[in-house]
Formats: structure tokens, sequence, C-alpha cells
């Protein structure tokens, strides 16, 4: 193991004594501490500036972009740095700063940390600052390769409608329950914080839950990892970070995974298994839109699917049972599942687009052109991801044509996952890809696959795919071929979400 991953993990002596040798039930001050972020745009550093702030913490931060998120910032009295004021003067201007929080994409030359070690000021990574305050409070990780924020929505809009009153940052952002963050009760044993618990670069052995959830573990971010066995060695650290079944921990994990006693085996908490098979601890099933839950072999409760696809009664099913063993009861359970109305970027319907009166006529294929299209978005990012969702959405809404603009994230990724990426748009008619959205790879990477191969190798299994670029060129493309009844979404991890938003505007 590389020493820079063992220096990472803890072992089960240190799991009782956390942040340089405090107890896991005494709480690191911080409040009247001054933070600033780098990032401070991100989904889970604005939240997480959000929340320190309200505890008590003097928080500012800088941003490349300027957005809704940081005019947001702004207006819940966070001071963000304009992109054109330079980091240094700030510092100049604020000697005092205790910590400079920077995120796990945030370099070690990237000049605003240069200048803080310069000074003398700790630079902290945002996994070890949120990990830090779930010590003394009852934290809840959501870990997984996939649906991590979506179940952790879930979670939070459950506990939220039966008045649990839970802390949370979620990667994305859900207006259901107020955006990517909320404070809540801070009272102890009332102090619910989730989160998140992502494994690119181990960030999750920086938390210290007393719950833990892993959905699933697949193989991905391999430009970190070397393989699925170092990802399973990760997650086996990550559910050694939870206290024994007398301190409360708890871990509930896929039954199905081929890795499952790896990573739970000799774990000192609680382990429950929640799964499809009848030999899971908890079965979910999903019969006509209804998703029903049992606990050996007897129904606990169901619910109306409020998003659709297996996939998503899963998430859904996992929500449930967490926030059940944090106190609330079945009937405020499926309620709150049954009212969910999801978040941005999954499977989030973005409108119906009317064709024009100028088109309702036959083209030259004897398909009527006019009628309306039904316009998606997603940030499935992954082969797992692409294929469940497009089942999801063939199931649902019966489209004539599912047509799905796709943009690969990361040159790492789009390589390392090239056969399984060739076979997951087996339910799409027309497979649109623009450029691969680069991000954190080298230029050798960049360099060593491009879109154009993934169309060839989707072409080779007979999928209608075509490799398009710029944006405005997949628009005018989109507003040539698509007719009534066609479904376009568009997936990805990076800014694909425009051309969603374009073609309705067209």
């Amino acid at each position: 193991m590389d020493q820079e991953v063992q220096a990472e993990r803890m072992t089960r002596e240190d799991v009782e004594m956390v942040g340089g040798g405090r107890a896991r039930d005494e709480r690191v001050a911080i409040a009247g501490k001054r933070l600033h972020f780098v990032g401070i745009g991100g989904c889970g550093m604005s939240g997480l500036a959000r929340i320190c702030k309200r505890l008590g913490a003097v928080c500012s931060g800088s941003d490349m972009n300027e957005s809704v998120v940081v005019k947001g910032l702004r207006g819940d009295g966070i001071l963000v740095a304009p992109p054109e004021v330079g980091f240094m003067d700030f510092l100049d201007a604020d000697s005092e700063l205790d910590k400079l929080v920077i995120s796990a994409a945030i370099k070690a030359e990237h000049p605003e940390v240069l200048a803080a070690k310069a000074k003398g000021i700790e630079v902290v990574k945002y996994a070890k600052l949120l990990g830090e305050l779930m010590i003394g409070r009852q934290g809840v990780a959501i870990a997984g390769t996939h649906g991590k924020s979506s179940t952790t929505s879930m979670l939070a809009h459950v506990l939220i409608s039966a008045g649990l009153d839970p802390s949370f940052i979620v990667g994305a952002n859900c207006e259901q329950i107020g955006g990517g963050s909320r404070v809540g009760c801070d009272v102890v044993g009332k102090d619910f914080l989730l989160a998140e618990a992502c494994e690119f670069d181990r960030s999750f052995h920086q938390f210290h839950p007393t719950h833990g959830v892993i959905l699933n573990v697949e193989a991905d971010h391999l430009d970190v990892y070397k393989n699925l066995d170092e990802i399973v060695e990760a997650f086996k650290v990550f559910a050694e970070q939870l206290p024994g079944a007398g301190g409360g921990g708890s871990l509930l994990i896929n039954h199905e995974m081929g890795c499952r006693l790896e990573i739970a085996g000799g774990l000192d908490c609680e382990v429950q298994t929640l799964g499809y098979s009848s030999e899971a601890d908890w079965q979910v099933r999903l019969n006509k839109g209804k998703v029903y839950l049992d606990r050996g072999g007897e129904k606990v409760c169901s619910w109306k699917a409020a998003l659709p696809g297996m996939h998503m009664a899963y998430n859904a099913a996992a929500a449930g049972i967490t926030a059940n063993r944090l106190g609330a009861n079945w009937e405020a359970i499926c309620e709150a599942l049954e009212s969910f109305t999801g978040l941005d970027r999954r499977m989030q319907v973005i409108g119906e687009k009317i064709l024009g009166d100028e088109d309702l006529t036959d083209d030259k294929r004897g398909r009527k052109r006019g009628g309306k299209v039904v316009v998606l978005d997603d940030y499935g990012h992954h082969p797992t991801e692409v294929d469940a969702t497009l089942r999801a959405l063939r199931n649902h809404y019966d489209p004539k044509r599912l047509i799905c603009v796709f943009q690969p994230h990361q040159h790492s990724r789009t390589r390392f996952l090239m056969e399984q990426f060739a076979t997951s748009f087996g339910e799409a008619d027309i497979v649109i890809v623009p450029h691969i959205y680069f991000v954190r790879d080298s230029e050798a990477e960049r360099h060593a696959v491009t879109s154009a191969d993934l169309v060839d190798r989707l072409r080779q299994k007979g999928v209608q795919a075509m490799h398009l670029y710029p944006f405005e060129a997949i628009v005018e493309q989109l507003s040539l071929i698509t007719g009534d009844g066609d479904l376009v979404v568009t997936m990805g991890a990076g800014d694909v979400w425009k051309v969603a938003r374009w073609y309705m505007d067209t």
C-alpha cells in the first residue's frame, strides 16, 4: 500500500480517538474561527461554508466564476472575492485567518494554497473539515459509486417531513429541501448531519460517521485507484470508521455485491443488507410503479414511486431504512418518499418542446413532424448509470425514439471503461456525443482517447451514433431530426445540460 494511502487509513484503535486524540463524542470547536474556502461556488464547498457560518465561524471564499450560488452566499453574509480580486490581497488584509479550506480538486501548487502556506495558515481539505464536524454529532455518510446525491436528498426530505430537522450537505441542488445544504437542530441526540461520502481521492476516509450506507461499489476513478481491488479496500476502510454497535454504529450495505463480505466482514457495528433478493435483510421490489419494502419476508411498507427506475426504488428504500433507524416512523417515511420531487440533473424534466405549425407535415420518412418532444437532463456519467437511466426512461415514457446526447466526463474514465460504455446505450435509438469534458486528466491522457473512439465502438455495436461539436451544432441537429413522440435526454457530469435548455429555446 502506498505510504500516502497508509497514512490516511485509520486503524480500529484510532476509531474511538479521532482528531489528534479527541474522543469521538467531543465536538470540534469552530465558533469564532476564520475560514476561507477556495472554490466556494461548488455544491459541497458552498454547503460546508454555510454550515460553518451557522455554527459560529466567520467564513469567506473565492471562486473563478460568478454564479447563482456565489450570489446566494453573498446574500447569506459570506464574503466572496470577485474573480478579478487576487487572493494574496485578501490574505494581506486578513492575517488572522485560521484555515484555508480546499476541495479535492485544488492542487498543492494552487496560488492560494501556496500563499496560505507561506503565511503559516493551515490548509485543510473539504472532507477533513466536514469529517471533523461529524465528531460529537450523529453523522450519516452515504457512500457508493452511484446514487449518493439522490439517496442523501431523499433521506433529508424524509427527516424534514418527519420533523427531525437534520443538517445536510448534498452534491446537487434539490429545491424541495432548500438547495444543497441546511443547518438543522444541533442539540445532542438530535444533531443529524447527513453527507455524501465520495471515494474520489479517498476523501471519505476523513469522515467520522455514526451511520454508514454503501449503495454499490464498482470500478470508477481509475485515475486515483489502480484497480477494483483498491476501490474495495477503500470502501472497507470507510466502513471501519463506524463505531461499534455499543456506540450506536450501523452500516446498511448492498446485499448483491460480490465484495460485500470483504467490506463488512469483521466490523463491530451493526450490519444490515438491502437488495432485490429475498435473502437480503431488507428486500426492495418495484411493481407497476409501486415500491414494496420487505423485512424477513413480510411487507414493512409501500409507496408510489416518485421517480422511475429500479435504481431509484433502491435509493428510496435505502433512504427509508436509514430514516427509520434515525427515528422516523414508517407512515411518515412512505408519505415523504411519495412526495419527493427529485433533484437537479437526475432524470430532471426540462420541459416539453412543442414543434411549430410549420412542421405539421410528414417528412420524407413518413414521420409526422408536428406534436411535442419531451426533454430531460441527467448527471449520469458512468456506464451503469447510463444503462439504468436509459432503461428507466424507456419503461416510464415509452417514447417513439429515445435520443441521448452523452458528454463523456474525463478522458481517463472514457478510456478505462470504453467497453462498458459501448454496451450501455442499448436502449437509445440515437446517441450524439460531443467532445469529452476535460477535467483533472493530464494532457497525455487527453490525447489517448477521443469521443470519436466511443462513437466508433457504439456503431460497431449497432447503435446509431455520431460525434458533433460544438453544442450549437448538436442543437441544430436535434431541431432537424426530432419529431412527435421523441424523448431527448442530455447526460453527463459536465456542461451538456446547456444543450437541453438551448434546444428548448430554439
